[in-house]
């Protein structure tokens, strides 16, 4: 009785290649990469070069006429802290009260915009924006005739009486606006108005309408429906909106300079006169990177406890 030949592998079949598993050419793989390359390219020459640079500024001591020479001098972070610790505390202050106010002022224009305005959102999309077309110091400027001693807004307030308790809380000085806090947080807020509006809108702009249907459906009022469906569901706009907020406010000094006075100056007017006015370019490196770490120090906790870890 003859077997039956059991027919060979695939692999020792005559004239079969072994399989081959194909793989991507290095050329397609380096493709991210490369796209990535200007980016970071961008990062290193204008941001990671100047950081550095200013980090050898900040350990230097000498005076612009014999130079200045790296000593490791870190004594320099100690002293303009000790020195300058009010305008630290001041620029906190009015960056602060800048972002609730814009918070109060954007949270109910971003609602209307997400879901009131219908066939208008564009426009007063339009509106919010605008301001970016004009230069930020021509918006500072206009502050100045709006808050004039002399001009309308004054006139109206003081018929109130309005900065007789301003001025008891401290905000403003006598029957004036100008050179006051009360004038430096009001460019701060108008200024940076449009920073809270933008992100607000975007995060309520996703929120399904279904679910404040399905709120009422279950007999929830307006206010319970806002309280524990639309603003948590908005967190992420409102984290967003008050970081892109707080942060340029306090390292400004635009507004500081043109509607404040001395005792109003903000962290940002110092750094300005030690590096331009001064020529202290030590301390005025010193004074950044003190900034710089007070603003990531203070975010980095905000994040973490506003609950939106996912944006860290």
């Amino acid at each position: 009785m003859t077997g039956t030949a059991t027919p060979a592998p695939p692999d020792e079949q005559a004239g079969a290649a072994p399989l081959e598993v194909r793989r991507t050419p290095v050329r397609k793989r380096l493709v991210p990469y490369w796209l990535l390359l200007p980016g970071l390219l961008w990062l290193v020459v204008f941001f990671a070069a100047p950081l550095v640079y200013q980090a050898s500024t900040s350990i230097q001591t000498g005076s612009l006429e014999e130079g200045f020479k790296v000593t490791w001098h870190f004594a320099t972070y100690w002293d303009a802290l000790g020195e300058y610790w009010p305008q630290f505390v001041r620029s906190v202050g009015f960056a602060a009260v800048a972002t609730a106010l814009c918070l109060l002022l954007g949270y109910p224009l971003a609602y209307l915009i997400a879901f009131k305005a219908g066939r208008w959102r564009n426009l007063v999309m339009i509106l919010v924006i605008a301001p970016f077309f004009t230069s930020f110091l021509i918006r500072t400027l206009a502050w100045k005739t709006i808050l004039a001693d002399g001009g309308p807004v004054v006139g109206i307030l003081n018929s109130l009486h309005v900065l007789d308790v301003t001025s008891w809380l401290g905000l403003t000085e006598g029957q004036r606006v100008l050179a006051t806090p009360l004038a430096v947080v009001c460019g701060l807020t108008y200024n940076f108005l449009p920073f809270m509006v933008l992100p607000l809108y975007t995060s309520l702009e996703r929120i399904d309408p279904r679910l404040h249907e399905a709120a009422g459906d279950l007999y929830a009022r307006p206010a319970t429906t806002f309280r524990r469906v639309t603003f948590p569901l908005s967190m992420p706009g409102v984290v967003a909106g008050t970081l892109l907020t707080f942060i340029p406010a306090a390292g400004d000094y635009i507004n500081a300079e043109l509607l404040g006075s001395t005792d109003q100056k903000m962290i940002g007017n110092v750094i300005q006169s030690q590096f331009l006015r001064v020529l202290d370019y030590p301390t005025a490196a010193a004074l950044s990177f003190l900034l710089m770490a007070a603003i990531l120090a203070m975010v980095t906790i905000y994040i973490r406890k506003s609950g939106t870890e996912d944006l860290v």
